[in-house]
């Protein structure tokens, strides 16, 4: 529970889309769930052409920023008075930009490990057609573009209040298909990106392009598939559970 009072502590305070007086306490029973859920499910071996170099330490470390993710939204005031359907189309479809922003927040560093070529080889001659599932597997490109969008965070050295307006402004995203509220959230949306804008200039009034690079950097995100982030990340855990109905439940978890 340390490390999600810490991250409380350092969110901007009096942001209406955002924050609003949270208690530590709500994060308790989503703690609870999710390391219920490390403890109990089998670990499985990813089978594509790569995976993390260290699986273990760095699996922990984005299953605590997955955890912040949905924290993140559910602490949100402006999230919590969405209709339950429109908070679940918005986790299902933008939680991959808010967590990448939370690994790039967070600093995670991480490496991949490519399986011998040979292996590859193998495999292809064996079974030269893809199923439509193999077909959709995480490649290394996108690892690769992953790591440059980190990278590209890290250069700006953002504060805690751009990136949790930066969130804002990725999470609230009115382009998702089949909203009640899409007019509503569009207006959360600009009202993120206005104070960001705002964060910005007070905190770094010299530089005139930042903002722009800002929403570039986080444009960038976008491409980054939910595939990729899941095989990567959290199948050694998860196994063949899906993401989004676990994303749901820990989102209305109790």
């Amino acid at each position: 529970l340390e490390h999600f009072q810490m991250f409380l502590r350092s969110l901007p305070q009096g942001s209406f889309i955002l924050y609003q007086n949270h208690q530590p306490k709500s994060s308790s029973p989503l703690l609870h769930w999710w390391s219920r859920l490390q403890h109990t499910t089998v670990i499985v071996s990813r089978r594509g052409e790569f995976g993390l170099m260290d699986p273990q330490g760095t699996g922990q470390f984005a299953s605590n920023v997955l955890v912040k993710t949905v924290c993140f939204m559910r602490c949100s005031p402006s999230f919590s008075q969405l209709p339950p359907r429109d908070r679940s189309s918005l986790l299902r479809h933008c939680w991959v930009p808010v967590f990448v922003l939370g690994l790039a927040q967070e600093k995670i560093v991480f490496k991949v490990t490519d399986v011998p070529s040979s292996n590859i080889l193998h495999q292809i001659l064996l079974r030269p057609v893809l199923t439509n599932k193999e077909a959709e597997q995480p490649t290394l490109a996108g690892v690769y573009r992953l790591q440059i969008c980190l990278r590209q965070l890290w250069n700006l050295d953002l504060s805690p209040k751009e990136y949790a307006y930066l969130k804002g402004a990725m999470l609230f995203n009115p382009a998702v298909q089949g909203l009640s509220a899409s007019s509503f959230i569009e207006g959360l949306q600009q009202e993120a990106e206005r104070a960001l804008q705002e964060v910005i200039h007070l905190l770094h009034p010299e530089d005139s392009s930042r903002f722009s690079r800002t929403l570039r950097a986080a444009s960038a995100i976008q491409t980054v598939s939910h595939s990729l982030v899941t095989e990567l990340f959290f199948k050694p855990v998860i196994g063949n559970t899906n993401m989004s109905h676990l994303l749901t439940e820990m989102l209305f978890v109790h």
